[in-house]
């Protein structure tokens, strides 16, 4: 079982991961750039930060993933560190460039605070586990970077929910609204109870 939710988890990530390209075949209106405003979408700011978001975003995504597994991790140790730096490099400008559009997110105030909390857990997660690894602390590392994941894996588990709530109630905005805060929490709560497992095996 743990076999099998691996790939999928792989191919949900491969396959969100490489969304980004998405926007250099589809015309606009009929991507998530449709739903925002004309004055949003003539701000120069928020395009750059939307397109960094959604590139480095998809990298962190697309190798995130490979990190897991104690097979990999003690068999290519050097490719796992070089995939560890550019995962934190992407996230960290990722997570930074989603905290600015957070707050033009739709939905109001409260997605608003869904997706800055998500961007800010994102970042600081990463950084913490990235700080964890250099003073060597290997199971705090490994925690942090699973939480980070968890975030990082919110791009998958928005485009779960988001569809499956509309379709339940019909109504788009509050959809969007609950996913703000469906698509990372449930993810941090997951990754809380394997960090735990981990932990006792550990400690056994």
């Amino acid at each position: 079982m743990r076999k099998l939710l691996f790939v999928l988890m792989a191919i949900l990530a491969l396959l969100i991961g490489v969304y980004p390209l998405l926007y250099a075949f589809v015309e606009h209106k009929h991507t998530f750039l449709n739903s925002k405003s004309p004055e949003v979408l003539l701000n120069m700011l928020w395009r750059t930060a939307f397109w960094v978001h959604i590139i480095f975003g998809g990298l962190a995504l697309f190798i995130g993933w490979r990190q897991f597994g104690s097979l990999f991790r003690s068999k290519y140790v050097r490719i796992h560190r070089i995939l560890g730096r550019i995962y934190a490099i992407a996230v960290v400008i990722s997570s930074v460039s989603a905290i600015y559009l957070g707050f033009y997110a739709n939905g109001g105030i409260i997605s608003a605070i869904g997706f800055v909390s998500l961007g800010l857990t994102w970042l600081m997660t990463t950084i913490n586990g990235v700080v964890k690894a250099r003073k060597s602390n290997i199971i705090l590392h490994k925690q942090m970077m699973t939480y980070s994941y968890a975030c990082t894996f919110a791009a998958v588990t928005l485009r779960l929910w988001y569809p499956l709530l509309k379709s339940i109630t019909a109504d788009p905005v509050d959809s969007y609204i609950a996913v703000a805060w469906l698509c990372w929490v449930p993810n941090l709560l997951i990754a809380y109870f394997i960090n735990r497992r981990s932990a006792k095996v550990v400690f056994k």
